[in-house]
């Protein structure tokens, strides 16, 4: 009887066998459900055409033609530049406005502060449907991107400023703050999809950093809410707006601009993004 309770491990060790198991298991639940702990923890998946880390990319049909697409107006005030197409639909082309569009228009106008064409709902054909389908596979995307299984749920309870984020999906039920620098880290087959069901406001000064060759073209930005970003901030990927999208004075995007309403630009430059 002595050599069999000798044998048996003491109740203090057991105890502490149970604390760790119990420690382990809180350890994956909390990976398992917003991984807080671990922001640079890539998602799985296998981003761009199965080359990558993170979500597989949104497909954004003809939309992904436009630098900034708008259903209602693109607006401007200062001098903005814009490399890439702008379109509105299904206004006409008199809610594009500081532009000083070349008449007369056709199928596309033009203007000083654009590289690239113009397009509104009231041009020639095939203009019109052209733009119809250019919308609807905005919002489309839109619906693709707000449809996906998060990885990352509430992370910084909406402030985001300061962290370096691995590829993956993030979520968030509220508004998005962006107080200070982001940086995305990543390769440039690796893939970002952020989840706003509020707004999205970016800070005066602050920026949307790439790191490790990471690509805007890749960077996925759906927002439930209206967009903000702040005077002289620099933004980087595709922003799918269910609202609006507001650049306030200096701000700079290497990316894409689809609202669902109108895009309001000041003194702004707006790039598309690399193929």
């Amino acid at each position: 009887m002595k050599n069999l309770i000798s044998k048996s491990p003491s109740l203090s060790v057991m105890m502490a066998l149970a604390l760790m198991l119990g420690a382990s298991m809180i350890g994956c639940v909390s990976d398992a459900n917003d991984s807080v702990s671990e922001p640079t923890k890539p998602g799985p998946g296998t981003g761009l055409a199965g080359m990558g880390k993170g979500p597989a990319p949104v497909l954004l049909g003809k939309s992904g033609d436009f630098v900034i697409l708008a259903k209602s107006a693109v607006s401007t005030t200062g001098t903005t530049v814009v490399t890439g197409d702008v379109g509105v639909s299904p206004a006409a082309a008199s809610f594009i406005t500081g532009f000083s569009l070349l008449a007369p228009p056709s199928t596309f106008s033009t203007s000083a502060l654009i590289t690239g064409k113009v397009y509104a709902a009231d041009f020639d054909s095939p203009t019109p449907a052209n733009l119809t389908t250019a919308v609807s596979n905005m919002m489309t995307a839109f619906t693709d991107a707000a449809g996906r299984a998060p990885d990352y749920i509430e992370l910084g309870a909406g402030s985001i400023g300061g962290r370096t984020l691995a590829p993956a999906v993030y979520k968030w039920g509220t508004t998005v703050l962006i107080s200070t620098d982001v940086t995305l880290s990543g390769g440039p087959n690796d893939v970002w999809i952020f989840q706003v069901a509020g707004n999205l406001t970016q800070a005066s000064s602050a920026k949307v950093i790439l790191k490790g060759g990471a690509l805007a073209k890749n960077i996925f930005w759906q927002v439930a809410g209206a967009a903000e970003h702040g005077t002289t901030s620099h933004f980087e990927g595709i922003e799918l707006s269910q609202t609006s999208i507001t650049m306030r004075t200096g701000a700079t995007v290497n990316g894409r601009l689809l609202a669902q309403t109108a895009v309001v630009l000041d003194a702004n430059a707006i790039v598309q993004p690399a193929p």
